[in-house]
């Protein structure tokens, strides 16, 4: 199927990139390394409040949480229409995430200056759709941001697709080299992103956040 999906994260970090850093979080110590031991996973959610118990609450490199409302639109909880309205047609854009199964979204950033971190969860009626919008955003981002998709990326679960690119793309307010994964588990969609002052750098976030997010997620 193709999508059509407007990139969601490309929106945000384009506002990202603009607005100045949260009062108090540029001083912000590295956080400790997180532990990715995580307690027998929770049953499927069934609202937003329960979906945002399952993100992670910090990242490995310590950066400072972004206040979801310091995003315009905000972080934070999704519905189909917010979704729908990062693209041009929301009207379209709200049938493609139907035939999805789109149920409820997730989105969390954390930044510091150039720096930036960020996870999107969204959950669907069963695997199939889930695994349908994955493939489609990759695809769609991949086109956007002009990078080439790495569909068995080691490192990271096979049900994943990573997209590294080697340099800024200061054209699309990125300031470091990025990296982005996107990665199903049951009825659920992840979209990890990091830009850093280095590819390596970059890669290493990406790859811890995956496997700790995913860690969180009931696989049903």
């Amino acid at each position: 199927m193709t999508s059509g999906l407007w990139p969601r994260w490309a929106l945000a970090a384009a506002l990202l990139a603009v607005a100045p850093v949260c009062a108090g979080c540029a001083e912000t110590e590295p956080a400790p390394q997180t532990s990715l031991a995580q307690s027998p996973a929770p049953s499927l959610p069934t609202d937003a409040r329960e979906l945002e118990e399952l993100l992670v609450d910090e990242v490995p490199s310590g950066l400072p949480r972004v206040p979801d409302d310091d995003l315009d639109p905000p972080a934070g909880e999704k519905t189909v229409d917010d979704v729908a309205g990062y693209g041009e047609d929301a009207q379209q854009q709200e049938e493609v995430l139907g035939e999805y199964g789109y149920l409820r979204g997730w989105e969390r950033f954390w930044r510091d200056g150039p720096r930036i971190t960020s996870v999107f969860i969204d959950q669907f009626a069963d695997p199939a759709g889930a695994a349908t919008y994955a493939e489609d955003l990759a695809r769609n981002d991949a086109e956007y941001y002009g990078g080439t998709l790495d569909h068995a990326p080691a490192g990271l679960p096979e049900d994943c697709v990573l997209m590294a690119m080697p340099e800024a793309v200061p054209e699309h307010g990125l300031e470091g080299p990025p990296a982005f994964a996107w990665c199903t588990r049951g009825a659920f969609t992840v979209a990890v992103a990091s830009v850093q002052p280095t590819a390596e750098e970059a890669r290493t976030e990406l790859s811890a956040v995956v496997a700790e997010q995913l860690a969180q997620l009931p696989d049903n």
